[in-house]
């Protein structure tokens, strides 16, 4: 089972679970923890090896890894805890997963809050891939990993977030860098189903104005599928709960409030 930490406040308080990216750790929600967990039940996790789960790589050494497995070692773990439903919230490549639990059981997710959410791969996002591919296995991880950081990631103001990234990522082993990459030949594919497809569960989308490659379609779902709600924090990128924590945080429980119980 993946590693897992739980705040809780009280057995009626609704839960939240903590998604974080690919190269990320559950570390990356340390400017959350406070203010949710005076509010709400609070579940941190690290995905598979990835932060403490990385233990548990032998576990999952031949197995191929999908978006859907993923979503599965998340319910393995709120089903150990017994809790039927809860709020998500993710960042980056974890938008993804949770937009892929809500698919596997729907009837878990109370709502959910998308931050830096990839919702399309335009061009720019489709290089970086293909470069990735063609080098994964002759160029060391932490320079690709470093390089797609600075794209996604360009200005002074997003270092700190780029940093913690790459502080994390560099925790990862080669080879499980290798099957996390894989994953990019999923992506497309299921991005056009969650495109066409909205959740059952209201689902906000907090991006970073200088989000320059994930806001634009993010903003073209957010036209289309009713439950979804968008809001823009100024002056940020990519991960608006590190450089932005304090809106982040007002914003995200609120809505969770008003979504609370159903």
């Amino acid at each position: 089972m993946l590693y897992y930490k739980e705040y809780i406040k009280s057995k009626e308080a609704d839960w939240v679970v903590f998604v974080h990216g690919a190269g990320g750790s559950s570390s990356i929600w340390f400017s959350q923890i406070k203010s949710f967990r005076k509010e709400f039940n609070v579940l941190l996790l690290d995905l598979r090896g990835h932060g403490k789960s990385k233990d548990l790589l032998q576990k999952y050494y031949e197995e191929n890894y999908s978006f859907e497995n993923i979503s599965r070692d998340i319910l393995e773990v709120i089903d150990h805890l017994e809790i039927e439903k809860a709020h998500f919230v993710g960042v980056s490549l974890g938008s993804i997963i949770i937009r892929s639990l809500s698919e596997i059981a729907p009837e878990r997710v109370n709502s959910a809050i998308l931050c830096g959410a990839i919702t399309r791969m335009n061009i720019r996002s489709r290089i970086l891939v293909f470069i990735g591919h063609l080098f994964k296995r002759v160029v060391p991880y932490m320079w690709l990993y470093k390089f797609f950081a600075w794209i996604i990631m360009p200005r002074k103001r997003h270092e700190k977030s780029r940093n913690l990234f790459i502080g994390e990522a560099k925790k990862l082993a080669q080879k499980e860098f290798i099957k996390w990459f894989k994953l990019t030949n999923e992506v497309n594919p299921l991005l056009r189903y969650f495109k066409e497809k909205e959740t059952s569960s209201p689902m906000l989308y907090i991006m970073g104005e200088e989000d320059y490659m994930f806001l634009p379609p993010v903003k073209n779902i957010v036209k289309n599928h009713k439950l979804a709600h968008l809001e823009i924090i100024e002056d940020c990128g990519h991960v608006c709960n590190v450089e932005k924590p304090e809106i982040f945080n007002e914003v995200s429980i609120n809505f969770l409030k008003k979504n609370s119980g159903t």
